[in-house]
């Protein structure tokens, strides 16, 4: 069943690793959905932009956050719990998309209201069919809210 998707889906990758980006970027772009991806790739730079302070203040709000655990200056444990403590910005989608399987990573990121958790595979196309299964449920399948 295929939908149509009448506006831009926005989407803020929060992410370090550049080739973790440009295999994110590769498959969103050969995906269904018209999509717009933001990258950032610390959590100060995340929370910025959400925020929309400094050189972000005409960033546009992401309909759908996917978020690295293990980043530079702020980790994505914090920012998850800055997302999900505001008001604004609580009712934005976070999909955690990380190396770590630590029960306990796992166990918190549920605590701070994440609305998934899904480890990062190692191979290209295992890789791929994550980013394809992220866009195939949370693009067609869920209802996200608008802003």
């Amino acid at each position: 069943m295929s939908q149509t998707i009448s506006k831009q889906v926005e989407i803020l990758l929060v992410e370090d690793n550049p080739g973790d980006v440009r295999l994110t970027t590769e498959a969103l772009r050969d995906g269904k959905f018209y999509n717009n991806l933001n990258v950032v790739g610390d959590g100060e730079q995340a929370l910025a932009y959400l925020r929309k302070e400094g050189k972000y203040a005409k960033a546009t709000r992401p309909d759908l956050i996917l978020l690295d655990l293990n980043l530079p200056k702020k980790d994505g444990r914090q920012v998850l719990e800055e997302i999900k403590a505001d008001n604004d910005l609580k009712r934005i989608p976070v999909v955690i998309l990380t190396t770590s399987r630590a029960e306990e990573d796992i166990f918190k990121a549920y605590n701070y209201n994440a609305n998934c958790y899904i480890t990062k595979p190692i191979g290209f196309s295992e890789f791929i069919k994550v980013i394809k299964s992220i866009e195939d449920f949370w693009l067609t399948v869920v209802k996200l809210p608008s802003e």
